[in-house]
């Protein structure tokens, strides 16, 4: 069965691996994970790294927020005309 870790352990892990205080197998049997998993989690959060300083990530939150702000007010219009669908349907019967 396989384990599932939060993204913070992950980074956690990622971290202490990126530090070099330890090596790949100390930190694996210290959190009981495999050591190619850790150098992935090494590797992907160096690869990720630039992103966090690129400014391009505080335009897709803006946009999946305007997107998100959106859905909901088409949820809300959907939600009011199917209740008055409802009531009208009752009126029929």
């Amino acid at each position: 069965m396989r384990r599932r870790h939060s993204a913070a352990f992950k980074a956690r892990v990622a971290l202490e691996a990126i530090k070099g205080e330890k090596t790949i197998a100390e930190i694996g049997s210290k959190y009981g994970i495999h050591p190619h998993q850790i150098r992935q989690w090494r590797k992907e959060a160096l690869d990720r790294l630039p992103e966090l300083f690129n400014g391009k990530q505080k335009k897709t939150d803006k946009a999946s927020d305007e997107l998100q702000a959106e859905l909901y007010q088409q949820i809300g219009q959907l939600k009011v005309e199917l209740d008055w669908l409802k009531k009208k349907s009752q009126l029929l019967e």
